[in-house]
């Protein structure tokens, strides 16, 4: 098997997500008797992926495109791809056939169902579909012998890097990544996450290596980041508080430090994130695990500050449970902010 992805190292947002260390879009080829590519990448990299399947094989040699997931950072390049390879047939399952020819106008796409099998000649592959991981025509593919699971955008993170592998990277890097990527897009898909974890435990099948269609593949213990997701999904809270806000004239900003002194006096770990330097998708990823969100606002026009009604929309989108909760903010003209 080997990588044909692409590297994007200059990605900042991903729909409003704060991408600062870029990102990976990973396809995966299958050199069995019948050549398989396993997703392609956003179709600005269409060049790059074909290239790279070009210094491994002549790309019409492959035999099956499967699409696990429709999103265009990963389906993007499949009408160009289907164009240049010219495959025997292209997989996907009912709700992705619908999406791919809805989005994109492909056709002539062979469906699949959980708990499919196709065989690669040498090779099987086994469908799973997890709906709503995160979306509802979201699937994974497991193939046998090499112990592989290709879990589309579960288990991934955004991280442009050579390094294929999450053991040649660092561990503290791993982490906030991993993260801060399931906090920005699973959060708010919990169950969705519990039943997937709970498919993948009934398949009751070796996993060796997991490869998500974004960042470095899984190969040293595995199940690590599998037992993360597990943790995540529950929603465990702690004593950390995170006190969010933004200031007009400073007042705001004075009130707010002296809420995280109060906390800290109480022996809550605490957190000050003025708008003024985080950024939604950093201030999302800290409250994956925080007991408290405390929100100041100065008052503008009888409303609450342009910058924290943006932040709370995000958040309230995600939809975290468990939080204790507060507002505070200077009077303004009449104290319509907190």
């Amino acid at each position: 098997m080997y990588w044909a992805g692409a590297i994007d190292w200059a990605v900042r947002d991903f729909h409003g997500y704060l991408t600062n260390r870029g990102t990976t879009y990973n396809a995966f080829l299958i050199m069995a008797d019948k050549i398989t590519l396993i997703d392609t990448v956003n179709s600005p990299f269409c060049d790059e992926m074909m290239a790279r399947i070009g210094s491994i094989i002549d790309p019409a040699k492959i035999d099956y495109l499967i699409s696990n997931h429709a999103e265009p950072d990963h389906a993007g390049a499949l009408s160009e791809a289907i164009r240049l390879i010219r495959p025997e047939k292209v997989f996907a399952n009912q709700m992705g056939v619908m999406a791919l020819n809805r989005n994109y106008g492909i056709d002539g796409i062979s469906m699949v169902t959980d708990g499919q099998t196709l065989s690669l000649g040498n090779r099987t592959l086994t469908f799973v579909e997890t709906p709503m991981c995160h979306w509802p025509e979201s699937m994974v593919c497991y193939l046998h012998d090499l112990n592989i699971l290709f879990s589309q955008d579960g288990f991934g993170m955004h991280l442009a890097s050579y390094e294929r592998f999450a053991d040649m990277l660092d561990k503290h890097l791993l982490d906030e990544e991993a993260s801060k990527y399931y906090a920005n897009i699973l959060l708010p898909l919990g169950s969705a996450v519990k039943m997937t974890l709970s498919i993948i435990q009934e398949l009751d099948l070796p996993i060796d290596i997991i490869a998500p269609d974004h960042g470095p593949a899984w190969r040293e213990n595995p199940m690590s980041i599998v037992q993360k997701y597990a943790s995540w999904a529950e929603q465990e809270r702690s004593d950390r508080a995170i006190v969010v806000y933004d200031t007009m004239w400073g007042s705001t900003d004075r009130m707010a430090r002296a809420v995280g002194e109060g906390l800290a006096a109480g022996s809550a770990r605490v957190r000050l994130m003025p708008l003024g330097g985080a950024h939604r998708s950093e201030i999302a990823a800290e409250l994956l695990d925080a007991g408290a969100l405390l929100v100041g606002a100065p008052t503008l026009n009888s409303e609450m500050y342009p910058s924290v009604a943006d932040v709370l929309t995000y958040i309230k989108g995600l939809r975290p449970q468990g939080l204790v909760g507060a507002a505070f903010g200077s009077f303004g003209w009449s104290g319509e902010g907190a």
